[in-house]
């Protein structure tokens, strides 16, 4: 008799800060066993596994660049060995620095697409290779690829990559009951966003969906959940978790 799996695992990217930490967080509330992978703060993503213990869940943190494939590959490996398998994946590391377009240095260009969507490709590769049947892949774009904010150029069109790439894999994955949605998150309270915009201009952004304020980081995890658990009829979608933000 084969012996049935009961733990759900996730692996969490960009797990140590933002939205990424109150996802793994969350997720560990709910029972699952998460891996915290985050680039370069190990001393937040062991915070993150202090967190998700005191919750009552299990947790590893384990450093990778999400756009170098073997780290990635070991990244799985090792979530493999300590939790015996994947069932769900997070995938929200990227970077978000501002330019206009004209100014904007192809170096720091080229740096984005690594992250933002090669790193969402061989994330995703590994992902559609590993996870267990019955599992979720939930990418993470932006409401960005429709608000069309001037300066973040680069960053919008790698979201844009992610979502194509998102409803192609749902599609290439029929047959093993496994979900691949994105979430596009609006202008959500964390270090990404705030960082270096002054107070002005968060709360004139803040002000204009018609709930009238940012969003937090649990806003956008409670979304995350819902689709690495319960909501197995919606796949190959983007949905946007913006509080009403319209382009």
């Amino acid at each position: 008799m084969t012996e049935q799996h009961t733990e759900r695992v996730a692996i969490v990217t960009g797990g140590s800060r933002g939205i990424g930490r109150e996802t793994a967080v969350r997720l560990g509330s709910e029972g699952y066993a998460v891996a915290v992978v985050y680039s370069g703060n190990r001393g937040e993503a062991e915070l993150a596994v202090k967190e998700i213990d005191a919750v009552g869940g299990r947790a590893i943190a384990v450093q990778a660049d999400v756009a170098d494939e073997a780290a990635v590959a070991a990244l799985f490996d090792r979530t493999e060995e300590a939790f015996g398998g994947i069932d769900v994946v997070v995938h929200a590391a990227g970077v978000m620095p501002l330019s206009p377009l004209a100014d904007l240095d192809l170096a720091v260009f080229d740096e984005v697409v690594r992250t933002n969507l090669r790193g969402t490709f061989v994330v995703d590769q590994q992902a559609a290779r590993r996870l267990r049947d019955g599992g979720a892949i939930i990418n993470i774009s932006s409401s960005l690829t429709k608000l069309a904010r001037p300066g973040y150029g680069a960053y919008a069109a790698t979201k844009g990559g992610v979502e194509a790439l998102t409803l192609i894999l749902a599609r290439e994955l029929r047959g093993r009951n496994i979900t691949v949605n994105a979430v596009a998150p609006g202008p959500t309270a964390t270090a990404l966003f705030l960082d270096g915009k002054p107070q002005e201009l968060i709360d004139r952004i803040a002000a204009e969906p018609p709930l009238e304020r940012l969003g937090q980081p649990e806003d956008i995890a409670e979304v995350i959940s819902f689709l690495a658990g319960r909501g197995r009829w919606i796949n190959g979608q983007v949905i946007y978790t913006n509080g009403g933000s319209a382009a």
